[in-house]
């Protein structure tokens, strides 16, 4: 038997400003800076946009299909992982939205997986398996999928599908049966095979691999005319499916591919209401959720990535490169973590939420100057004219979060000493 497992990453960041447009001249308090440097008309337009064009249709076509195959031996499942930051605007700009991923909660067909709040980088920050920014961003993002949406998340997709064994060991001791993994060629020793369950060496977790080839086919080639295979219709990806020789197949992808990436006039919604139907044709197939996959099947073999080698599910290289690949990311990724001391010390609860804001992947992601298709996939992400633009930005917010937070802390500590003398 094999089983398949969709699984669809919903995010938006909370943009900033352009770098020049931004001025903290005169900013300071953290209800001040917040204004300044977040383009929230940018960031609205944006959500409402991708909600109408994918969001909403797409949601009611997976509830349709939970509820056609609910009577049937083989159901349709899904999962989903959503950051706080997500689940904010959903609760903002689109209270109907959420109210369907409430449904999907109820309905025993859908899993939602955990991750950190801010979709940040954090998992990089710390030693070994204590990581106190990470382990709180994934706490936080944990209680809200539970308190809002409804559901206890049991497995982990760090940000990007960013994974190394340490980080799988962190996510373990945090109580998680699972973790998503890209399915990269250089973890899988020749003879391994995405299609199998894994897990890190000592370690009882369970390692999902992402099939990046059939992903992508979905994701990236279903428009492309150039592909030998177009066009690719639900009863042909099907068969692919169906001559998979493991036990899962994990299709993992941007939600937003439906009808965002791939406008509706590709037929990618035609697509997406015949596939279920054609997947559950094959007698050897049905579908699960990373929950059900990882009590199903047994282990297949170990995976070690040491932290020098950490994959990911971004560029032609599926490493961290596409958010610390060059200075001016490595920069601000560094000094993002220096100023965490005293943005903690401040304790301000506003300040330290800005912090987390800009700790949001997608902000390393706006500087990247790879060149070629890669090159042309962070363009067509990125809001702003040009890399050092966004770099601009990022640089005059730091300053400011960090002038505040020591102006706070010099505030109190005035203030201490003038009552430890009353």
């Amino acid at each position: 038997m094999s089983s398949v497992c969709f699984y669809f990453q919903v995010h938006q960041p909370r943009r900033l400003y352009q770098g020049h447009v931004i001025d903290v001249g005169g900013v300071c308090t953290p209800e001040k800076l917040d204004k300044a440097i977040f383009d929230d008309g940018k960031n609205k337009e944006v959500f409402l946009k991708v909600l109408n064009k994918c969001y909403l249709p797409t949601n009611n076509i997976m509830l349709d299909k939970i509820d056609e195959f609910r009577n049937d031996k083989k159901k349709f499942k899904i999962c989903y992982s959503m950051p706080g930051i997500f689940v904010e605007q959903m609760e903002k700009w689109s209270p109907d939205l959420l109210e369907t991923f409430k449904q999907m909660a109820k309905s025993g067909c859908v899993e939602f997986l955990n991750e950190t709040y801010f979709h940040s980088l954090s998992s990089f920050w710390g030693k070994q398996i204590y990581r106190p920014e990470f382990r709180e961003q994934v706490e936080l993002n944990h209680e809200l999928i539970r308190d809002v949406i409804g559901y206890d998340p049991k497995v982990f997709r760090n940000t990007e599908l960013l994974y190394n064994t340490e980080i799988a060991q962190t996510v373990e001791k945090l109580g998680y049966k699972g973790i998503f993994a890209e399915g990269v060629e250089r973890v899988l020793d020749g003879w391994k095979s995405p299609e199998h369950l894994y897990s890190p060496p000592n370690s009882n977790i369970r390692v999902l691999l992402r099939h990046y080839k059939l992903s992508d086919d979905m994701s990236y080639r279903f428009s492309a005319r150039w592909f030998p295979e177009w066009p690719i219709t639900a009863e042909k990806f099907s068969s692919w499916v169906a001559s998979c020789q493991g036990e899962t197949i994990n299709l993992c992808m941007d939600y937003e591919t439906f009808g965002e990436h791939l406008w509706e006039d590709t037929g990618i919604f035609w697509y997406l209401k015949a596939l279920p139907g054609e997947i559950l044709k094959w007698d050897h197939v049905d579908f699960a959720t990373p929950s059900e996959t990882i009590d199903r099947y047994p282990v297949r073999g170990e995976i070690d990535v040491d932290s020098f080698s950490t994959i990911s599910w971004a560029d032609m290289e599926r490493d961290p490169s596409a958010w610390l690949g060059n200075n001016m990311q490595r920069l601000i990724f560094n000094e993002l973590e220096r100023i965490g001391k005293f943005v903690k010390k401040a304790d301000d609860a506003q300040l330290i939420k800005i912090w987390r804001y800009l700790q949001t992947s997608d902000h390393l992601y706006y500087m990247c100057t790879k060149s070629w298709s890669d090159g042309d996939v962070h363009k067509y992400f990125s809001p702003y004219g040009t890399p050092h633009e966004a770099f601009e930005g990022m640089i005059k917010a730091i300053s400011q979060i960090e002038y505040i937070a020591n102006r706070i802390i010099r505030k109190r500590g005035l203030e201490n000493y003038e009552n430890s003398n009353m």
